[in-house]
Order: structure tokens, then C-alpha cells, then sequence
């Protein structure tokens, strides 16, 4: 097809056929995204025009790029950035309409392949702030903050978010995205109605965790199930869970975190308190419980933990990014379904080539962190190079800069903002429900304040007996009967009683007499639920003993202190 055979970089206007192609192009970022890529991707979709035209799918492919570098820009200004640098008599200026029969022509399926192509994790092992050990840190959340127009066949699909004051004002789009924390880079996405949860979203993400990767996430997705799931990737986890569970105690480490089955899976709960005082003089005091696979108290302390788990806010920046600077907190422009998804797909690849060039020009200078990079700086001057391309002058110009990181490069190690300093602010509500911008109790202040002083403090695993003597069984039983827990439920106790004699069978009534509970009815039935749970085995009528999995209490405590 001629297509296939024009040539890859712009010419000098005037050359015939060739000249419709030199609107391809995306400025310097097109090292990233060149036009070989582009034509793999048309004919890998079936999107390739059969006949040439005047906006062939290549230019086309670039065109919707470029909405995304320009969202508060109609189509004919975008347009003529895209050919600002080529002289009177170049391309055609096609009409709006054209513009739009293109997008439609092309659908969303080049722009997504597009996306699967660059997106993954960026930084080299070897780049500061990108590994815990030896595992790539990254983080999963979703964003219901992008809005899209208030039409009809919009709101079929995503429908509208019914607030105590009325009906919000635009439909929103849900974006799960897994980031790779140490460049904010992208490593996949996905999108759809915010009626969906977010674990639905997340799921779908799965399949690009691997044995090389830590996952930091919050409590949203701390259910069994999807914890048994993430597990199963190979990757290890770190991820907050709510304070109401109250998990069993399968043996008590040194550092005072404890470990804990969640099914099949055997986890490391670690529960402790925060104290961060501000500059201001302000203390504030917080909670983390946090689950994690990594079981070596020695090789991952408690507390070396519970500081990682901040860099999960990593991708809160990335969605800032995305939605605040790119968008510029514009509403979308599709009026449909396939428009959006085109526009997302569009905006999430060119985010990520910018986080590739950034990303690009810190490895350039050794041990500097991909945090000190500005997004501002790199997507202004990422526009600023749509215009120069294929000016004299613009040729000039990038003939003189270092070819490796080029004129994006320049512009982000001439702007390295100082180390990040700690600092913290209560969440303020930007797309408001309700007329108060931050919750009554929110203990933190709603100015950004320095952090001066962080202490973190771990607590110990509720309900535990006192150590039983190792020597004397019946004294071990003496223990634990003399125990008297300070929460509510009898799990831990029942547990720790058993564990002195695993082998042993234990009737409901003997196991409540030892532990003077009084309502051993109730009792025997609660027994009946754990083990439908898979806590105890049951061996016989109202007979149970330690499931095999928690029979390896001791040796467990042992072999890991």
C-alpha cells in the first residue's frame, strides 16, 4: 500500500502524495512513538486506510495524540499546531468534520495496542528510589475523578453519581492504574463505569504483577480472596487493611508484628501506632495494620515496613498528572463510548512517554531520583516541540542539544527540583458531594506542614496469652487459664490453648471450662464456625482439633525468631 512506503520522517512540503503524511509526527516524542511502531499498530488493529488520503491513519494515530497534549484546544488549533512548522503551501487544512470522520475511522483499538506497547516498568534496577531490596515497588488505586460530557449515550454507559445535595454535574469515568512508584510510570490501566468496584477493576491487573515486584496498596483491596490472588502472581505484597479485622495469632514475632493464615495463605500482620509532629507544633496521631508476605522480621522490619508503605502515595501523584496537568481539570470531549475510550487510551500513552523521556534524562546523571523530575516542565516543553518540528530553526536548535535525552531532557535536568522533603495536609475534596471540603475529624491540618518528627510504634497482637512455660505442660495450661483477654472474642485464647497440645481432640465444653467462658452453648456453635472457616478440624460429633495448617505454630515462632 503506499501507506507502507512513505517516508518516515516529514519532508519539505510541496513533494506530492508524501506531503499528507508530515502531520504524523508527535514533536520530539516521536523517538518514543515512531512512525514504524504507528504502522505495525494500524496494520496489527485492521485500521490502515485502503486507499490513501488526504489524512491517511497514520496522521491520524498522531492527531488524536496531539488532542491530548492540547485538551482545552479544538481540533482545527491542534491541527495547526501540528503543522506550525512547515512552511506556506504544506498540508491541507481539512475541515472539522474530516477531523472527526477520522477519529471515528480509527476507533479505539490502534490507541490501546499503542498504550500496551509502552506501558511497563521504566527505570533501570540500578535508578535510585525504584526497589525495596530486590523487588520494583509498585501500587494500585483507582481515580472516579475524570469527567466526560453530559450526553445521553454517555450516561447510558457510565451513568450519573447521585450526591445528598442532587445529581452530580458530569458523568465520571473509574481509572484503575497499576504505577510503578519510583518514575510514576504506568505499568497497565484499565477504565469503565464507577458502579464497578474498584477490586473488579484490579483484577484485571493481575496478570502484570510478577515475582519481581512488591505491591503497595490500600484498604480497598484487602479482602481474602483478592490478597490469595495477588499471592498467586509471585509478588510479594504490602497492603493496609482495616482495623475492624481482627485476625488469629499463629505465633507472636520478636518485633511484636504476628503471623496470621488467611486460608491457604500464610501472612504477616503488623500493627502500629504513628505520631508525626509538624512544624507547626501540631502532633498527629494515626493507625496502620498492614498485611504483607514478607515474613522475615530480620531481612523486613516492622518498622521499615510501615514507612514503605508511603510510597504507595506514588500513584496519587501519577493520577495528579494525569488528571490536573494534562486535563488541566477539563471535562473530556467525547459525546460516546468509543470516543471516550479512544481519548483515555490516548491520554495514558502520551502520559507515559513523557514519564519515559523524563525518566530518560534523570538515568543520564547517576543516583538522582526520578522524583526531582517535573511533569510541568517536560509536558510544556513536550508542546513546545509539536511546533518546531519541521521548522528551519527548530532543526537548528535540536542539531545542538545532547542526543540521548534531546530538548524534553534538557528542559527536566535545568528545572531538578531539591530532594523531597516530608510533609503532610489533611485530603481535601477537589469535586465535591458535599459542602464541607474535609471530613469534621480529620486530625490532620489543611495546610501542608513540614514534618519534623515521625515515631512509630508497634502494638501488640491483641489477645495474647503470656509465654507458657516450656517445660511443664500443665503449666502451660495454668497460662493460659489465667489469661484474661482485653478485646472481645475468645479466638486467640482457644488457638494458643490448643496449640500446647496439637495432636490432641478438645470438646467445646472442656475448652470453655478451662477458659471459664460462661455461655459454652454459644460457644460450641462459634467453635462450629471457625471450623467452617478452616480454623479447626472437625474429627467427630462435636469433637475438633488444630487444623494441619496451624499446627506448625512453635516451629514456626521458632524457625523465624
Amino acid at each position: 500500500m503506499p501507506d507502507q512506503c512513505a517516508i518516515a520522517t516529514p519532508k519539505s512540503p510541496g513533494l506530492g502524495r508524501e506531503s499528507v503524511f508530515d502531520p504524523g509526527h508527535l514533536g520530539e516524542l516521536t523517538r518514543y512513538l515512531p512512525v514504524e511502531l504507528v504502522d505495525e499498530v494500524l496494520e496489527e488493529t485492521r485500521t490502515l486506510q485502503r486507499r490513501l488520503r488526504r489524512l491517511p491513519s497514520r496522521v491520524g494515530v498522531y492527531f488524536v495524540l496531539a488532542l491530548a497534549l492540547f485538551p482545552s484546544l479544538g481540533y482545527l488549533r491542534v491541527w495547526g499546531k501540528l503543522t506550525a512548522g512547515f512552511r506556506k503551501g504544506g498540508p491541507h487544512r481539512p475541515s472539522e468534520k474530516a477531523l472527526r470522520d477520522l477519529r471515528r475511522r480509527l476507533g479505539p483499538a490502534p490507541l490501546k495496542t499503542l498504550f500496551e506497547m509502552v506501558a511497563g516498568p521504566i527505570a533501570q534496577p540500578t535508578t535510585a528510589g525504584v526497589r525495596y531490596r530486590s523487588w520494583r515497588t509498585v501500587a494500585f488505586d483507582g481515580c472516579s475523578a475524570v469527567k466526560v460530557p453530559d450526553h445521553e449515550r454517555n450516561r447510558a454507559w457510565l451513568g450519573k453519581v447521585r450526591t445528598r445535595l442532587g445529581w452530580a454535574g458530569y458523568p465520571t469515568l473509574r481509572l484503575m492504574a497499576l504505577c510503578e512508584t519510583g518514575t510514576r510510570g504506568l505499568i497497565g490501566a484499565v477504565f469503565g463505569p464507577i458502579s464497578q468496584y474498584e477490586t473488579t477493576y484490579a483484577r484485571q491487573l493481575l496478570p502484570l504483577l510478577n515475582k519481581t515486584m512488591l505491591l503497595l496498596a490500600d484498604r480497598g483491596f484487602d479482602a481474602d480472596g483478592f490478597l490469595t490472588e495477588t499471592a498467586e502472581t509471585g509478588a510479594q505484597f504490602v497492603i493496609r487493611v482495616t482495623a475492624r479485622r481482627r485476625p488469629a495469632v499463629l505465633a507472636v514475632l520478636p518485633d511484636g508484628s504476628y503471623l496470621t493464615r488467611l486460608g491457604n495463605l500464610k501472612i504477616r500482620i503488623i500493627d502500629a501506632e504513628i505520631t508525626m509532629t509538624t512544624s507547626s507544633g501540631e502532633r498527629v496521631h494515626d493507625r496502620y495494620r498492614i498485611a504483607t508476605t514478607l515474613l522475615d522480621h530480620h531481612r523486613d522490619p516492622a518498622k521499615t515496613l510501615v514507612r514503605l508503605y508511603h510510597e504507595r502515595w506514588e500513584v496519587e501523584s501519577a493520577f495528579y498528572s494525569l488528571r490536573h496537568t494534562m486535563l488541566d481539570g477539563t471535562v473530556l470531549r467525547s459525546s460516546d463510548p468509543s470516543g471516550l475510550h479512544q481519548e483515555m487510551w490516548a491520554q495514558l500513552t502520551v502520559y507515559q512517554v513523557l514519564r519515559i523521556a523524563m525518566v530518560d534524562a534523570v538515568e543520564s546523571q547517576p543516583g538522582t531520583d526520578p522524583d526531582r523530575a517535573s511533569f510541568t516542565i517536560a509536558l510544556e516543553t513536550a508542546r513546545e516541540q509539536i511546533i518546531l518540528t519541521g521548522a528551519r530553526a527548530g532543526d537548528l536548535r535540536r542539531a545542538s542539544l545532547p542526543v540521548l535525552i534531546g530538548a524534553i531532557g534538557t528542559a527536566v535536568l535545568g528545572g531538578l527540583r531539591p530532594s523531597r522533603r516530608p510533609r503532610t495536609s489533611a485530603r481535601a475534596v477537589k469535586a465535591a458531594r458535599s459542602r464541607y471540603p474535609t471530613q469534621p475529624t480529620e486530625p490532620r491540618p489543611r495546610r501542608s506542614r513540614n514534618i519534623t518528627g515521625l515515631t512509630v510504634l508497634l502494638r501488640p497482637a491483641p489477645n495474647t496469652p503470656p509465654p507458657p512455660s516450656p517445660d511443664d505442660p500443665l503449666d502451660r495450661r495454668k497460662a493460659v487459664r489465667g489469661f484474661r483477654p482485653t478485646g472481645a472474642g475468645h479466638r486467640n485464647r482457644v488457638f494458643h490453648l490448643l496449640s500446647t497440645d496439637p495432636e490432641r481432640t478438645w470438646r467445646p465444653l472442656e475448652v470453655a471450662t478451662i477458659l471459664k467462658i460462661e455461655n459454652a452453648r454459644s460457644f460450641a456453635t462459634q467453635m462450629s464456625q471457625w471450623a467452617a472457616e478452616g480454623l479447626l478440624h472437625k474429627v467427630g460429633y462435636g469433637t475438633y482439633t488444630l487444623a494441619e495448617a496451624w499446627k506448625t505454630t512453635t516451629l514456626t515462632a521458632v524457625g523465624l525468631a
